[in-house]
């Protein structure tokens, strides 16, 4: 298995160090940073990739697969990307400068996309039915480098579980739901959206449940950070799992803060131009639309998207009144 994707694969300030040191390459087309192929990250990306590369000339664009939000980060800091996508409590951190990052990301925001469920998964015959029995537990919180990672452990923190209160491991998607299949956790952490390929395909072949998290425990949640909000899944997302109660963020489009304000316009304009043969392909009918783009808290929109949203609620507050 490849080291990035065991126990013992590399630390998140190892691969912050990596990136930071390293000198910067520039290629002649542009990236996405989207994250493991089993995950919602990936297809988006490479939609994305595709629809820009197709309606702006001069421009190729190819989806990268990377460990996700906190490296995608990063890289487009250090314009080693030109976008990725990451959740929001992410790129708060980064904008704020606090850890898993040693300083301020040099980032901006483009658009949001659509919300990410935080899925703690256990085999349906588990003795575990609530977050605070997951002390002591094998648990996997998610790929070094990845949100899943960072949203895993606040929420454990909010609730009052360190990480020093359980057995974590460092596994990516796929790894994750092979370890949970095997026995060889007792949990693991999931953060997606839902019907995310990962926990549909385990699903099928294994009976699971996902914790459902109480009203007490998201209240202490969202306290604690401002940018989860509670969703309510019903039954039958996934093959045989009951309905349940979980924290979600939203997922964004990230880009460097000194990205031209042509480009950031052309991104965002493109985008939503061809929202609905995007949604239609990667099969996410709650990707945000311009009306929603302002729900983010902590900090601005690129200049570039700021002025695509004006345009567009211009026109369409004028074609109403017609």
């Amino acid at each position: 298995m490849n080291s990035w994707l065991t126990n013992k694969g590399r630390s998140v300030l190892g691969i912050i160090a990596a990136l930071l040191i390293s000198p910067m390459v520039l290629a002649d087309n542009y990236t996405i940073g989207t994250g493991s192929q089993s995950g919602t990250y990936y297809p988006l990306g490479g939609m994305l990739a595709n629809v820009w590369s197709k309606n702006i000339p001069d421009f190729h664009m190819r989806a990268e697969v990377t460990a996700a939000s906190v490296e995608n980060v990063i890289k487009v800091a250090m314009n080693k990307q030109l976008v990725g996508i990451a959740m929001e409590n992410v790129v708060m951190q980064a904008y704020e400068g606090k850890k898993p990052f040693p300083k301020a990301m040099n980032v901006s925001v483009l658009y949001a996309l659509y919300p990410n469920v935080v899925q703690f998964i256990v085999p349906a015959d588990s003795d575990i039915t609530s977050i605070e029995q997951l002390k002591g537990k094998r648990i996997s919180l998610g790929a070094p480098g990845s949100g899943t990672r960072v949203s895993a452990i606040n929420i454990l923190k909010a609730l009052g579980i360190d990480e020093d209160d359980i057995k974590g491991q460092s596994l990516n998607y796929t790894a994750t739901t092979n370890a949970l299949a095997n026995g060889q956790i007792d949990a693991g952490v999931i953060v997606g959206s839902l019907g995310v390929g990962a926990i549909t395909e385990l699903a099928l072949t294994r009976h699971i449940r996902i914790l459902s998290f109480s009203k007490q425990e998201m209240t202490k949640i969202v306290a604690a950070y401002p940018y989860y909000e509670s969703i309510d899944v019903p039954a039958g997302v996934y093959k045989n799992v009951a309905n349940f109660h979980a924290p979600a963020v939203w997922n964004v489009l990230v880009a460097n803060k000194n990205m031209s304000n042509k480009m950031a316009y052309e991104l965002t304009k493109v985008t939503f131009d061809n929202i609905d043969k995007i949604r239609a392909s990667i099969g996410l009918p709650n990707i945000s639309n311009v009306q929603e783009l302002h729900q983010l808290t902590g900090f601005p929109l690129h200049p570039g998207a700021e002025k695509f949203i004006k345009e567009y609620k211009t026109e369409h507050t004028l074609s109403a009144v017609k």
